[in-house]
């Protein structure tokens, strides 16, 4: 992480509405942010037009405000920042680190072995040429290993190679791929910390490598326990985890501060007694590993 200020950010999609998994993210972020006398940021991942919820980015807005949160300058859209995003691309086939790809969903299912995050992609179109196009752009994984230096989960070892496989940057849809947006936009926006889920933790070498093809810094991470239910699956929307409701904020947001490891005292009774004694005790050191069950 570079010397400059902190720098962090929240980034939930308007797939759905806050639920309590996503509740304790923005909460760790932001108290991360704070204690370290830094800004937090919000951004709408709002690339997937076709998953987006009607409504749902801006009740998740609703919710944060309610819930206390306060955040710095104005909120971001990734769907009004396509242009970032077909810069970095250009830049990335122009210095020989993305090609094309006309491979289907279906013809990479019958020739690839299964991987940490899918198929792993065998590579039919390593050699394709830029000028020839596709259907889709692949980035051109990087040999050896790739080691995130993460916080909270220590340190994480990927060989991409062998585990992802060249992975794409803009789909056969036309839609951008998280792994390119997210890079894009926390280099644009200056984020130099990024605290977020551990489920998210095994595409974090993917972007590293981005930012190395990039030639922009690798912020620093930290991926926080995720929730999880009765069967051990991740509390998602896929789950059909409930939302957070305004009207019980004080106690959802008691009850994510004990998930993270900070049990608040008896006598914080509001909202704003609850910030002022968490943003006290914050400490990484507090928080679990997990995964945490949401019981």
């Amino acid at each position: 992480m570079n010397s400059s200020r902190y720098r962090g950010r929240f980034a939930p999609s308007p797939t759905g509405l806050l639920h309590a998994g996503s509740l304790c993210t923005a909460v760790g972020s932001y108290l991360e942010a704070r204690a370290r006398g830094g800004e937090w940021l919000l951004r709408m991942e709002n690339l997937d037009p076709p998953r987006e919820v009607a409504g749902a980015a801006d009740a998740i807005l609703r919710t944060l405000d309610a819930y206390g949160f306060e955040w710095d300058g104005e909120v971001v859209y990734q769907s009004r920042r396509h242009e970032l995003y077909r810069q970095a691309l250009e830049q990335l086939i122009a210095s020989g680190h993305a090609y094309p790809c006309n491979c289907t969903r279906k013809e990479i299912a019958k020739t690839a072995r299964r991987g940490l995050d899918g198929y792993v992609y065998p590579g039919h179109c390593r050699r394709r040429r830029p000028e020839e196009g596709g259907r889709a752009w692949r980035l051109r994984a990087a040999p050896g290993d790739t080691v995130v230096a993460d916080r909270l989960q220590g340190p994480y070892r990927q060989n991409l190679t062998a585990d992802i496989g060249d992975f794409v940057l803009l789909r056969a849809d036309g839609f951008w791929a998280y792994q390119l947006a997210v890079v894009v936009d926390d280099a644009e926006q200056g984020v130099n910390d990024v605290v977020r889920g551990a489920d998210l933790l095994v595409s974090t070498p993917r972007q590293v490598v981005v930012q190395q093809a990039l030639g922009v810094a690798t912020p620093g991470y930290c991926h926080l326990p995720v929730l999880v239910n009765a069967a051990g699956e991740k509390l998602s929307k896929q789950t059909l985890a409930p939302a957070v409701a305004a009207e019980d904020a004080v106690a959802a947001l008691r009850l994510a501060l004990s998930r993270l490891g900070h049990v608040p005292p008896e006598e914080c009774g509001s909202l704003a007694e609850l910030w002022q004694w968490a943003r006290a005790h914050w400490s990484l050191a507090r928080v679990p590993v997990g995964p945490v069950l949401a019981g």
